[in-house]
């Protein structure tokens, strides 16, 4: 059974957005994005945020942007890759039907790139990518009731393969 609400969480270059965008499509409800929330109530773009306002500024909302959209949102959501970092957010997941999306650093530096659009990523982008997945990774299995990898794969075989997970309900 399908939930009112599924969360997708995972690392930068995971394709949470495309693969998010797949299955709402294909489920006819809405999409809904937290960076895009952030940028909206900034005004401005994630690395501009970033660069004016700083990390914690941008956490800070990000975080109230979850909460907002867990409470008001049905369809498919997509977290920021760094949103599963704050302890109210995870607790709140709890609550929620959550699927990993996981991808190796290859796959996601491939994705990603050498991006100005990913703040994080600015200086040593493949080590620094590597060590916020490392950091992070515990955060994501905490939350998540499935994991799915999507190196190797398309967003439609991942939406594929998300539904199958969902349709099974939580382990």
């Amino acid at each position: 059974m399908r939930p009112d609400l599924l969360v997708l969480v995972g690392p930068p270059g995971a394709g949470k957005t495309s693969v998010g965008k797949a299955l709402a499509r294909r489920w006819t409800v809405p999409f809904r994005d937290t960076d895009d929330d952030v940028s909206a109530r900034f005004g401005t773009t994630i690395a501009d945020i970033f660069i004016t306002h700083g990390e914690a500024a941008f956490r800070a909302v990000e975080a109230d942007a979850v909460r907002t959209a867990l409470a008001e949102h049905q369809g498919v959501l997509a977290l920021g890759g760094g949103a599963v970092a704050d302890e109210q957010t995870r607790v709140a997941l709890h609550e929620q039907v959550v699927v990993l999306l996981d991808v190796s650093l290859a796959a996601a530096v491939r994705r990603v790139g050498l991006s100005r659009d990913r703040p994080l990523l600015l200086e040593s982008p493949r080590a620094r990518l590597a060590a916020l997945m490392e950091a992070r990774r515990p955060f994501y299995l905490e939350v998540a009731d499935h994991v799915v990898d999507t190196s190797d794969s398309d967003p439609g075989s991942v939406a594929d393969q998300v539904e199958a997970l969902v349709e099974r309900g939580r382990p």
